[in-house]
């Protein structure tokens, strides 16, 4: 391919990040999800340039394709999203109860509404449509399904979706549903997205500049530390502190993904594969206004 040196640098700049979202929403598991967007890179690695009109297309079949093909293996079927393993690594021992149900439980009950509740196909039909806004037409591809029957996919997962927030396991915070009409607001979603994806991209790339284009001027930041060894500190307000700040403790180095709840536009955010934060983002039209952060200050990020 000619996309070697500084030009593939370049497209492994603009869309890792998009990728390893994108497989964490179907997969759950960061491990995994950065694993699946590896192996997309090395597939474009080896795919003749002329071959490809839109790159970041072609990436998000792939991995959609990478997706389904690790979801259908034995091993994903022999695992048990939710399990709490998953998180146990979160915070440090000494951690009081009420502070690992902030993080753990409340990413937990997300994951398992996806991950519990849909199966394959409605999964991925869902995500690439309710949340990355792909039209049914190249979600077929994926699925190698007619169009018609990918929007049912994504219809069906809605209901179960919605059904599931309504479940007395589910944390409160989590129990806004997505609307049963998807017209509803899908322009907001779209525009969310959008942020979203600039947001994270901004903050995992260590980008001040690009990150003072998505906060609003007047943006606010606040910040809880879960294993109690650090106070907490003062809210921040203005969008160049709110970005120093965040780039303190989520830019270079980190890995962060889009929170899968429904209706809840936030983030997680990873270390060597270890989840230590997690961000709430309060949105105003195409900027974020707000951020609250809950992060665990023991996760060396050296």
């Amino acid at each position: 391919m000619e996309t070697h040196g500084d030009q593939f640098t370049a497209l492994w700049d603009a869309h890792r990040a998009y990728l390893v979202d994108l497989a964490f929403r179907m997969l759950g598991d960061i491990a995994e999800a950065e694993d699946v967007a590896q192996e997309a890179f090395l597939r474009l690695s080896r795919t003749p340039a002329d071959e490809l009109n839109n790159v970041r297309g072609w990436l998000t079949v792939v991995t959609g394709r990478l997706c389904l093909d690790l979801m259908g293996s034995a091993r994903a079927r022999r695992e048990q999203p939710g399990d709490p393993e998953l998180l146990n690594s979160v915070v440090s021992p000494g951690v009081d109860p009420a502070d690992r149900v902030t993080l753990d439980d409340h990413v937990q009950s997300a994951l398992a509404i996806v991950l519990q509740r849909l199966n394959p196909p409605e999964r991925v039909a869902f995500i690439l449509h309710d949340v990355f806004a792909l039209p049914f037409e190249e979600i077929a591809a994926i699925l190698g399904r007619p169009a018609g029957t990918c929007r049912q996919l994504a219809r069906r997962a809605r209901t179960k979706i919605t059904g599931a927030t309504a479940a007395p396991t589910i944390a409160a915070a989590d129990r806004a549903v997505v609307s049963a009409d998807p017209v509803i607001d899908q322009a907001t979603a779209s525009t969310h997205r959008a942020v979203l994806d600039r947001f994270i991209a901004a903050c995992s790339g260590g980008d001040l500049n690009a990150l003072l284009t998505v906060l609003a001027p007047d943006a606010w930041g606040s910040a809880t530390f879960v294993a109690g060894s650090l106070p907490t500190p003062e809210d921040t307000h203005g969008a160049t502190a709110v970005a120093s700040n965040l780039l303190s403790y989520f830019g270079s180095g980190a890995t962060l993904v889009s929170h899968p709840a429904p209706a809840t536009v936030g983030v997680l955010a990873y270390h060597n594969r270890v989840l230590y934060g997690m961000l709430v983002l309060t949105m105003r039209g195409d900027r974020v206004a707000g951020i609250e952060a809950i992060v665990d200050p023991t996760i060396p990020m050296a």
